[in-house]
């Protein structure tokens, strides 16, 4: 007889007050997933085992290589993207003549970082396809004015040379603060590229006249990137 699959409402027929169990069902009981985890000694194995089943060794090298701040060898982004040494060679040096990667020649060999600008960038474009991109600014501004209402000071540069003895909650206020300022700054980046291919996208073939007429909203917001 061939088994028919679930119906997706539930089954036809439930056990009688006879089929059920005399013991309450526990969760010990339940196994809700089937892993054969045996050839692994601890989840971090089991983990890099299913990321390196789920992607290429060129994505793992990228995706190590755009969280890596403090430039390293390439022997380390292999270790860490479990791929082989000379793999890993090979595409950072491929990455590195796109511009997506920084080099640096040391002592002790060749160093690998992303490249500053680039990320930059990509976070800024990023940026600049958020819907909530208004209200971002609008709650980071409104941060900035919170820190300069407490403080009484513009900036926290102007608070950390000032005679004021600080405490470890008043620094850890002006890292915050340092912080939304450069937050508002890579949102005021984005804002201005939004707007200009919201502009860009106004215009069609060279030496035709421009089409469309400017929102009131984009001279509306103006006020943001003050």
């Amino acid at each position: 007889m061939t088994d028919e699959p679930p119906s997706p409402d539930g089954p036809d027929e439930f056990p009688t007050e006879e089929e059920l169990p005399d013991d309450p069902v526990t969760v010990d009981d339940i196994d809700p997933f089937t892993v054969d985890d045996g050839d692994f000694e601890d989840i971090d194995d089991f983990a890099g085992a299913e990321w390196k089943n789920e992607t290429t060794a060129d994505e793992r090298i990228r995706t190590v290589i755009n969280r890596t701040t403090i430039p390293k060898s390439a022997g380390d982004i292999a270790n860490t993207a479990l791929v082989s040494e000379t793999k890993a060679r090979t595409t950072l040096n491929k990455l590195a003549e796109d511009g997506l990667v920084r080099s640096y020649q040391t002592d002790s060999g060749k160093l690998y970082g992303r490249d500053p600008e680039w990320h930059l960038l990509k976070q800024i474009r990023q940026l600049a396809g958020s819907e909530t991109l208004v209200d971002q600014i609008q709650r980071v501004k409104q941060e900035l004015a919170e820190y300069r209402d407490t403080y009484d000071a513009p900036d926290p540069e102007e608070l950390l040379i000032s005679d004021r003895e600080l405490t470890q909650d008043e620094l850890d206020d002006v890292s915050h603060w340092r912080t939304a300022k450069r937050e508002l700054s890579h949102l005021r980046a984005a804002y201005r590229l939004k707007e200009a291919k919201e502009q860009a996208a106004t215009v069609t073939e060279p030496g035709d006249r421009q089409t469309g007429t400017q929102t009131p909203t984009r001279a509306g917001n103006q006020h943001l990137l003050q």
